[in-house]
């Protein structure tokens, strides 16, 4: 953990640094370091069945130099919320089997993202989903990301 802070420390303004200084991960806790530092500020604004709305609003740390939103990000913002729409609380998550994502346009710090994921389809323990992120003050759309998981889980009976 150490390294990472002293890694990112140049490009943090204080207060990102201080919010990673405060980053405690356990070996019993099920995320990642990178899981929270990219997902840290997403906020769920819709759920039903077959459908996830979330915003972000794009923060310094996730962007290149010229203020750009890292296309890094843009991947495991597609394969997080597509992930989240086909979980099921108290079973462990799907496996990605495979995700195509265009990118289409750009975003930059400081944009608010929306991001969209339905459910396309499900078969057995096979699913594919759809994620759509787009600016939510201009409505374009920045990238589309196509996301098909897998889980065969016991049944709880």
């Amino acid at each position: 953990m150490e390294k990472v802070r002293e890694f990112l420390k140049p490009s943090l303004s204080q207060q990102e640094s201080d919010a990673i200084s405060r980053i405690n991960i356990r070996p019993s806790d099920n995320s990642s370091f990178y899981e929270h530092f990219i997902l840290t500020g997403i906020r769920v604004d819709r759920v039903e069945p077959g459908f996830i709305s979330c915003s972000f609003k794009i923060p310094p740390r996730l962007t290149e130099k010229n203020g750009k939103l890292v296309n890094g990000a843009i991947a495991t913002l597609v394969d997080e919320v597509g992930g989240a729409l086909v979980h099921v609380e108290g079973l462990p998550m799907n496996v990605s089997v495979d995700m195509s994502i265009s990118i289409l346009s750009t975003a930059y710090v400081n944009d608010e993202l929306e991001i969209t994921s339905r459910l396309l389809g499900k078969r057995g323990g096979y699913s594919g989903t759809i994620v759509l992120l787009k600016n939510k003050a201009t409505g374009e759309l920045i990238a589309e990301g196509r996301h098909s998981l897998f889980g065969r889980h016991n049944s709880k009976m």
